[in-house]
């Protein structure tokens, strides 16, 4: 984001240079078409425009070189528009070079007056091609209008909208401020979850209202067979008039502020969205100079190469947007240098002269997807085994077990080449190394596939935005800790006797490739565990050589985490890359995989690793697993209370819809079984309140009614019940195995 404040705060140089910025992709984008386009009549009506807005730009600023130059262009193109100028790639060629002129100017004061050789020169060779009737000449002496320190105001007589266009008007917002405006909005989400709590403690005081009147009901029962003063009487009947008002009103502002809540839970959503984004722009925004760029370096080349573009408008965080410039310069570089054949030799394989790149950018899985593919020679996947054998990056025996896959991988090594010819183009090695070491540093990963003859394929997943990341969070000592999905290769729960130890060290087979097994607790210098569960849960993580098994205390869940930065006078916290807030306020701190990988490597090098199937037992108490059954009628609460308490569940009831929703907010149950018809809310509502909640979505749902009709049960299925049974099935086992279905053995 650019930092000014505003455009009337810009001097008119700096609109100047914005105007050339703007009308420089147009001028870029449309000579590239004219290569293509048969009938370019709205491609030279936008080269007209966009000369004649840095021609009129440049004038009120008085920089003469840009006037001229801009001036011949505007010429040829209406010469082009009348047909009285030939298209040829020579003639783009010296446009593109008077292009690239107007953005030097724009850029470099000191070219911004005088009478230079090199843009007279360029003016009179685009002058030459168009048959101008009239050659202008660059001043030699004018007067510049140079910025000023302050950067005065504009004058009334001279408005933005003379340099900039319309479409391009836009308000300027440091990152520093929408980075605190990204806070702000996390913590508003933070704060209606605190919000949400405190309107269901409510619940709570409501109880205890509803039983104080129950006492003094029960107390003016216990004293009417007795004799009471008239002021005694008096008193008590205030006390529970008082009290019931007090019960009405508590039960009024309840339900206010739970509306309340949800309003502002809405708001605090919706505002969290716009500000990320804010952060989001179209991948078109970083992509404009790739079209020319691949043109001109095909032509270099002596090939004749097309670039498609597919889903310009995907958006795609800003800060990932720049990172990706340079890797996909070089993914394209190679495809032009390495990948696209020379017209001849394409036309001998029957393939067309030009050759086509293509970029393809889409939202796919919460992440975004970027293929760079090429219909050129490809790799020989032998040939490509024989070159990993020579460089001795492993030996003749195992490159003959290396798959396809392992085998494109070596090409993401620095120094891995190919090719003996180094140019200033390609050959050194180093370009899908950056690539590689890019895409990784946002978190994404990079997979090269080849057809021989037919091309080749580069896929990069990256996150959307580097904002909010999607991750597993894990519990290690008690504390939650994060690890982005992109980062894991695949997680598990690991029995005892599938691990195996060799030289006193704990691995296990995956895909039948060994796995060392690693305690997350010792990597980040934890107490060891007291409960030696029978299954270890395990995060596989790795790097380009090497894989790892972190043993972690449980798998709490997939959770997406707005990331905030660590207090840069913490300096770098060891394993740790960012912190988080859960919904509920809580910190949460997230994983640097990298930095976790290089402790690993430290912990197993020192031959000090812990036996991971291994801890100091601990005696558990029994608990019981909490069912909650919301009926109206008492014989079926009753007899579903039995039947659950029978086989060593903990059974709560409710007598309607209505209590048995403040029930469930108010404490914990694995279970809810409700009916259908009760008053206040029916069993359909009760289960669509608990699905559609944010904390007791998770909680599953067994509808049991009289009803059953095939309509009722696609309702109750819809609502999000999780079985929906007859009150039958009280005389099988029907309810009962679905219970232990849901939530297990009581």
């Amino acid at each position: 984001m650019i930092e000014d404040s505003d455009l009337s705060q810009m001097s008119l140089l700096d609109l100047f240079n914005m105007e050339v910025k703007t009308q420089v992709v147009v001028l870029n984008n449309c000579l590239l078409a004219l290569e293509t386009n048969p009938d370019p009549k709205s491609e030279l009506a936008a080269l007209m425009r966009a000369a004649h807005c840095i021609k009129g730009a440049a004038r009120i600023v008085q920089i003469e070189p840009a006037v001229a130059l801009a001036h011949v262009m505007e010429d040829f193109f209406s010469g082009a528009q009348v047909g009285k100028v030939n298209l040829t790639a020579d003639c783009v060629d010296l446009l593109l070079q008077g292009v690239d002129m107007l953005q030097n100017i724009a850029n470099n004061p000191n070219l911004q007056q005088g009478n230079h050789p090199h843009i007279q020169s360029l003016v009179n060779a685009i002058a030459n091609i168009s048959n101008a009737v009239t050659i202008p000449a660059i001043i030699p002496q004018v007067k510049i209008l140079q910025p000023t320190p302050q950067r005065e105001p504009l004058k009334p007589e001279i408005t933005p909208e003379a340099l900039v266009s319309p479409q391009n008007r836009t308000v300027r917002v440091s990152t520093d401020n929408l980075n605190r405006l990204m806070g702000l909005a996390g913590e508003t989400i933070v704060a209606n979850k605190w919000l949400e709590s405190f309107t269901n403690s409510f619940l709570q005081v409501r109880a205890n209202q509803i039983e104080l009147s129950q006492l003094v009901t029960k107390l003016q029962e216990l004293l009417s067979d007795r004799q009471l003063g008239q002021h005694i009487q008096e008193q008590l009947n205030i006390i529970h008039q008082k009290s019931s008002e007090c019960t009405h009103l508590i039960s009024d502002r309840h339900n206010e502020l739970e509306s309340f809540s949800q309003r502002f839970g809405n708001l605090a959503h919706r505002s969290y969205r716009e500000v990320i984004a804010t952060r989001m722009c179209a991948f078109a925004d970083g992509s404009q100079g790739f079209p020319r760029m691949v043109r001109d370096l095909s032509r270099h080349l002596g090939k004749r190469v097309k670039l498609e573009i597919k889903g310009k408008s995907t958006l795609v965080d800003r800060d990932i947007l720049e990172r990706l410039e340079a890797p996909l310069t070089q993914l394209l570089r190679n495809a032009v240098d390495h990948g696209i054949e020379s017209p001849s030799e394409r036309v001998a394989q029957g393939k067309p002269e030009e050759g086509t790149i293509i970029i393809e950018v889409v939202h796919r899985a919460g992440m975004l997807l970027i293929t760079v593919s090429d219909d050129g020679q490809g790799i020989d996947i032998e040939f490509l085994r024989q070159e990993v054998v020579q460089q001795q990056l492993v030996n003749a025996d195992m490159a003959i077990q290396l798959t396809e896959a392992e085998l494109m991988e070596f090409l993401l090594l620095p120094g891995f080449s190919t090719t003996q010819i180094v140019t200033e183009i390609s050959g050194r090695g180093v370009g899908l190394d950056i690539v590689h070491s890019t895409v990784q540093e946002v978190g994404g990963t990079v997979r090269a596939v080849s057809q021989p003859g037919k091309g080749m394929s580069l896929y990069l997943q990256l996150p959307i935005t580097l904002s909010i990341v999607r991750t597993l969070l894990v519990e290690i000592g008690d504390e939650p800790y994060a690890f982005g999905l992109a980062r894991i290769e695949q997680v598990l729960m690991l029995a005892k006797s599938d691990i195996a130890t060799s030289e006193n060290r704990p691995f296990f087979l995956l895909d039948n490739q060994p796995v060392e097994l690693i305690s997350a607790r010792q990597v980040l210098e934890l107490p060891p565990p007291v409960v030696n569960p029978d299954a270890l849960a395990v995060v596989v993580i790795s790097d380009r050589l090497n894989h790892y098994g972190l043993v972690v205390d449980r798998f709490i869940g997939e959770y997406t985490l707005v990331v905030r930065p660590l207090d840069p006078r913490l300096g770098k916290v060891p394993n740790i890359s960012a912190a988080a807030l859960m919904d509920d306020g809580s910190p949460v701190l997230i994983i640097d995989v990298e930095d976790l990988v290089r402790s690993i490597a430290k912990v197993v090098a020192s031959g000090q690793i812990s036996q991971v199937n291994q801890a100091k037992q601990q005696k558990l108490t029994k608990t019981y697993k909490r069912i909650l059954v919301v009926d109206d009628s008492i014989t079926v609460r009753e007899m579903e209370r039995k039947l659950l308490e029978n086989h060593s569940y903990q059974v709560d009831v409710a007598v309607n819809g209505m209590d048995g929703w403040n029930a469930v907010r108010g404490s914990d149950y694995d279970l809810v079984i409700t009916d259908i018809d009760m008053p206040r809310m029916n069993g359909f509502e009760l289960t669509n309140h608990i699905k559609t909640h944010t904390k007791l979505k998770q909680i599953p749902v067994i509808i049991v009614s009289y009803k059953d009709r095939q309509e009722d049960r696609i309702q109750g299925l819809e609502a999000g019940a999780d079985y929906y049974l007859t009150k039958s099935s009280f005389h099988d086992d029907t309810l009962l195995q679905a219970v232990i279905d849901l939530i297990g053995q009581g």
